[in-house]
């Protein structure tokens, strides 16, 4: 058992005594032929044999709480003891009322040996019965919650990990897709091309220093979004036109680092690179009471029995899942003549 377990059982055993003191003294306070002190060495006797015996029984716990899945054999190796408990303790009480009352010049009348041997053995089985069953409850208790904070710190770690191998296939999908924007311009305005790769450049340093974090304000990943919302700007120039609707109080909230780039992403490509027309990309962001939303919403595209598939919002999705559970949502939907994506998260 813990500490806080052990706490319980001497706090219990300690009142338990207590009270056994009290009922005998209030049994023997009429009584004219029992003196004031004798109530306690009787219980005082018993409670110091008991709790050395329980002592013994804590500095052997460890060796036996492997068997606490088995309570069966958890208590058979306790229960073994009972003979040897039997003597020690009647003996060692019984011999220490005796002392005490030689030592006031008195004698110490009990009911004949066998007797008392047998009263005594009975009383002792159900106290142990009693007393086994309170440390057997305390210690199951205590292994359990051991077991369960190992469970949690192993599943923190697994979703850590996760989230680590999320973040990692991120990167090298948004560098892919970067690259092959600056791949189709290089043979039609190398000028452009080199502005792209400047800002590229800033970006990926933006994005490597911000994804040592697992969490940043919305400030920040939104500065990340704007370099690479110019980039794809800078692509379809002419072509896309990006609004920025986002209140005040929602900059300081704390969002996963580079979420919402795969869904800028998937507005760019489902909708500016298949239109023929100049294509309107709205971005919004506002806390709403316990919850941060956030969407992005571009005309020009319509969903398919595909749409949300791509590794960049199975990617958010996942990660969503991990770090919230069911209090995170992303959903697509058909708005007009576009696609919004709708994000929901606790605001922190």
């Amino acid at each position: 058992m813990g500490t806080g377990s052990n706490r319980a059982l001497f706090g219990l055993w300690t009142l338990f005594w207590l009270l056994m003191v009290v009922v005998a003294v209030q049994d023997n306070r009429g009584d004219h032929g029992t003196q004031w002190w004798e109530p306690y060495l009787w219980e005082g006797s018993s409670c110091v044999l008991a709790t050395c015996w329980l002592l013994l029984e804590r500095r052997a716990s460890n060796r036996w709480n492997e068997y606490l899945a088995q309570p069966w054999r958890w208590f058979a190796k306790r229960l073994v003891w009972l003979p040897v408990i039997f003597v020690t303790f009647i003996v060692g009480v019984y011999g220490i009322r005796h002392g005490v009352y030689a030592l006031t010049g008195e004698t110490y009348e009990h009911d004949s040996w066998p007797a008392v041997f047998f009263y005594e053995s009975v009383k002792l089985t159900l106290f142990a019965g009693l007393w086994l069953g309170i440390i057997f409850g305390l210690a199951s208790f205590a292994h359990w919650r051991l077991e369960r904070e190992q469970l949690l710190r192993l599943q923190k770690h697994l979703a850590e990990s996760q989230l680590a191998q999320l973040k990692a296939q991120l990167q090298p999908h948004f560098l892919f897709n970067a690259l092959n924007t600056i791949s189709s311009l290089m043979q039609v305005d190398v000028e452009r091309a080199d502005r792209l790769l400047t800002r590229l450049a800033d970006l990926l340093r933006a994005s490597l220093q911000a994804s040592a974090r697992d969490m940043t304000s919305l400030r920040e990943e939104l500065k990340l979004l704007e370099l690479y919302a110019q980039i794809m700007q800078e692509r379809f120039a002419g072509h896309v036109a990006l609004t920025w609707n986002v209140a005040d109080d929602a900059l300081d909230a704390q969002v996963p680092t580079l979420l919402l780039q795969p869904l800028l992403e998937n507005a760019f490509k489902h909708g500016v690179e298949r239109s023929r027309e100049p294509v309107a990309i709205r971005i919004a962001a506002e806390k709403h009471g316990p919850d941060l939303r956030l969407t992005i919403h571009n005309n020009g595209s319509s969903l398919s029995a595909n749409s949300g598939m791509g590794i960049g919002l199975r990617n958010c999705r996942e990660r969503l899942e991990l770090i919230y559970g069911a209090r995170a949502s992303l959903q697509l939907e058909q708005e007009g003549n576009g696609v919004l994506a709708r994000l929901s998260i606790p605001y922190t």
